[in-house]
């Protein structure tokens, strides 16, 4: 493997221009900016992220998911009240999210508090997902032992039933949450590895950024 992974090209994209003086001031801004040109660019699934917990030990933990809005508060994503990444987060609600976009060679790193938004908003969120995956949440018991594939696809088909008999079904444990940040990287790699970090930092109700070292 060593070998192998040594051969393998890294920073290969094509990276736009990028002018750090320029940048807004609203790291969210920016990152509303990269994230548009990724989709414009076709790269797949950009809305796809590393989530990083740790649990009350200081554990970590990560996985990825999808991004479900962006607006001037955090990040949205949800999960079951179930599911290991919501147990770390109820008892040490920090987190981290990671964006790679290999085709601009453009990374997001935010970490920040991490804030669940409540049963109204929580439903709202189930019910706008496709009633496949609405199936697929209320179908699965997150991290409990699964005897066979067969069972996960039967307890589907039974859960994809009651979605088609009861559309306004919202699964109990479904819950909301938001990444309120507090600090933003934005990086941008480069072929000759003079790679540009812009670090964004919350300061009270607004930010101070400037480059780093890579």
């Amino acid at each position: 493997m060593r070998e192998l992974l040594r051969s393998l090209p890294a920073v290969s994209g094509d990276a736009p221009p990028f002018d750090q003086g320029t940048a807004s001031d609203d790291p969210l801004e920016l990152f509303a900016a990269w994230f548009t040109a990724a989709v414009e660019l076709g790269v797949p699934e950009p809305h796809a992220a590393t989530l990083a917990t740790a649990d009350a030990d200081g554990r970590p933990s990560a996985r990825v998911l999808f991004l479900k809005d962006v607006g001037p508060e955090g990040f949205a994503f949800a999960t079951d009240a179930r599911s290991a990444k919501a147990a770390d987060l109820a008892a040490n609600p920090q987190a981290a999210l990671g964006f790679w976009w290999q085709q601009l060679v453009r990374q997001v790193r935010v970490a920040g508090a991490a804030r669940y938004l409540g049963a109204e908003v929580s439903g709202v969120d189930y019910l706008a997902r496709s009633p496949a995956s609405r199936a697929a949440a209320a179908g699965v018991r997150p991290g409990e032992p699964l005897t066979s594939v067969d069972d996960l696809r039967a307890a589907m088909r039974d859960a994809r039933g009651r979605i088609d008999a009861d559309p306004g079904f919202v699964l109990p444990t479904w819950q909301a949450w938001l990444v309120v940040p507090q600090v933003v990287e934005f990086w941008q790699g480069s072929a000759d590895r003079a790679h540009v970090r812009l670090v964004y930092r919350r300061t009270g109700d607004g930010w101070d950024h400037a480059l780093v070292w890579p």
